[in-house]
């Protein structure tokens, strides 16, 4: 399948990294925020509607570079929800897996060798699924 992308035309291969294309979110009809609070677990769900309305924030420190952000109440409860790795695995749709992914890595492009590796499903598979011709939840090749 080849992707185009701002006019570029890409052919996803297993090494091609994918993100969450914050543009596609701008452009489409859908709700990004919605989309980001239906991927939280019943308890973290909680956890926000207790938290979130208030504009709560609260110190992210990112594993790679131990750099601390301020996120807010959604971030936090989507960072807490990915501590448990059922978090990431079936029955979650392979979609919805590789969308939490980058919702909790802070959207550091992935390949499907890697996103494979994260959510235990066939690379191959995450390759036809991303690179078909549908877009699902903006998750695009990378093009720095």
């Amino acid at each position: 399948m080849v992707s185009s992308i701002g006019g570029l035309r890409v052919k996803p291969t297993l090494d091609t990294k994918f993100h969450i294309d914050y543009e596609w979110w701008e452009r489409s009809d859908q709700d990004l925020r919605s989309n980001m609070i239906s991927q939280l677990d019943a308890e973290h769900q909680t956890y926000f509607l207790e938290h979130g309305a208030q504009g709560e924030e609260s110190d992210w420190i990112d594993p790679e570079t131990a750099e601390v952000v301020r996120v807010d109440a959604l971030r936090s409860a989507l960072q807490e929800a990915a501590h448990d790795v059922a978090y990431f695995l079936p029955p979650t749709s392979l979609v919805d897996a590789v969308f939490r992914v980058f919702l909790t890595n802070n959207n550091v492009p992935l390949s499907p060798n890697e996103l494979g590796d994260k959510i235990g499903r066939p690379p191959m598979t995450i390759l036809r699924t991303l690179a078909g011709q549908v877009v699902y939840k903006g998750i695009r090749p990378y093009i720095p």
